[in-house]
């Protein structure tokens, strides 16, 4: 099997998340677990290799962030019979493969259909041409292309927009949860761990710590992770606030094994994969009630979707819980079972069986 999948970054772009995260674990896998033969073409950027092989993944870079789609289709045209079948990763823009894809099978992949976070990422007019024309004119090209979503939130988007054959595939984890309780910091301590971009909202995060710091005083905050908001936050100069930056995996889940909750304030979310890796390290998560975290959050299981979206909501529900031992400690417990049923295994399995029933009813189709 033969894939050509085109993504606008891979997993070592500095600004790789999630979404990429997600990618590089379904291609890892069907190269090596199902014997697919998967290219990447994705853009470049500072320093990057034009070719790489990366855990079995040959990746192709060319192109920049806004000309990696031309680029796309330059390549495809010269090499099309070298593949059985394309994969068009939507991240903000699409590709728009139904244009130009023509004697092949498509695969669309949604993470998230763009929303509010557009607003605060983009310069006006454009953030409202995007979020408000230009997605859903470049969506309407899929409306009969196979497409695949990680959450409940974001099927729904879709469908709302016009697309009509959209299935569900799981998120993986990249550790194995937690066997047991672990033992946490002595004083109550919160993580807020994701890219410090402005649509994450980590400054509300901080908002609700400060908050949070009133009524439980030795209570301290971990941010994990690195953007171009961090000089920004660290001027907040809330006490007892420590900044790791972008840590290594080892840490990173030492850290958030030993925190006693998260806190996700995101304005939108695919799925929100470090909900996931909180759960695994029997952490729960204070979340916003927005697309994708009312999915990875189980209200009132594995944490809390606030009832305001607002850094005093936040700390409203984080208070309750760090005071409410027996509580937390419930949270903690199914926190860590619900994460238990996300593997990368399971979700290679998935989307091996949906491109080979795809294909399989395309090649009926063209008799």
């Amino acid at each position: 099997m033969r894939v050509l999948w085109f993504s606008w970054r891979d997993i070592k772009h500095p600004d790789s998340g999630g979404a990429e995260i997600f990618s590089h674990h379904v291609m890892k896998g069907l190269v090596n677990k199902c014997e697919y033969d998967v290219t990447l073409f994705t853009a470049h950027y500072q320093n990057s290799l034009k070719y790489e092989n990366l855990d079995g993944v040959k990746i192709s870079r060319r192109g920049g962030k806004y000309t990696v789609y031309n680029a796309a289709k330059r390549y495809f045209k010269k090499y099309s019979d070298s593949f059985d079948v394309v994969i068009d990763e939507i991240n903000v823009k699409p590709f728009l493969t139904p244009q130009f894809v023509k004697h092949k099978p498509i695969l669309a992949l949604v993470h998230e259909v763009p929303g509010d976070a557009l607003i605060f990422q983009l310069h006006f007019p454009m953030n409202y041409v995007i979020r408000y024309y230009l997605i859903r004119q470049w969506l309407s090209y899929y409306k009969n292309i196979q497409t695949v979503t990680v959450s409940e939130s974001t099927m729904r988007e879709l469908k709302n927009i016009g697309l009509q054959k959209i299935l569900l595939v799981p998120v993986g984890l990249n550790i194995k949860p937690l066997t047991a309780l672990p033992t946490k910091e002595l004083k109550p301590t919160i993580v807020f761990i994701g890219r410090l971009k402005r649509y994450k909202l980590a400054d509300h995060a901080i908002q609700a710590f400060s908050l949070i710091k009133k009524e439980i005083p030795e209570a301290k905050m971990w941010i994990i992770g690195d953007g171009n908001m961090r000089k920004h936050l660290e001027k907040l100069t809330v006490k007892d606030v420590v900044f790791f930056g972008r840590v290594d995996e080892e840490l990173k889940y030492d850290l958030l094994s030993k925190a006693h909750l998260a806190l996700m304030p995101s304005v939108h979310e695919g799925w929100g994969l470090v909900v996931t890796e909180c759960n695994a390290m029997a952490t729960p998560v204070v979340a916003y009630n927005v697309a994708g975290l009312r999915d990875s959050v189980k209200d009132a299981q594995t944490g809390i979707l606030v009832k305001e979206n607002s850094p005093e909501g936040l700390s409203r529900s984080a208070i309750s819980l760090l005071k409410d031992h027996d509580l937390l400690t419930r949270y903690s417990i199914n926190a860590l079972a619900f994460s238990r049923q996300f593997n990368w295994d399971n979700t290679v399995s998935i989307f091996d069986k949906i491109i080979r029933n795809m294909i399989t009813s395309f090649a009926e189709h063209k008799l």
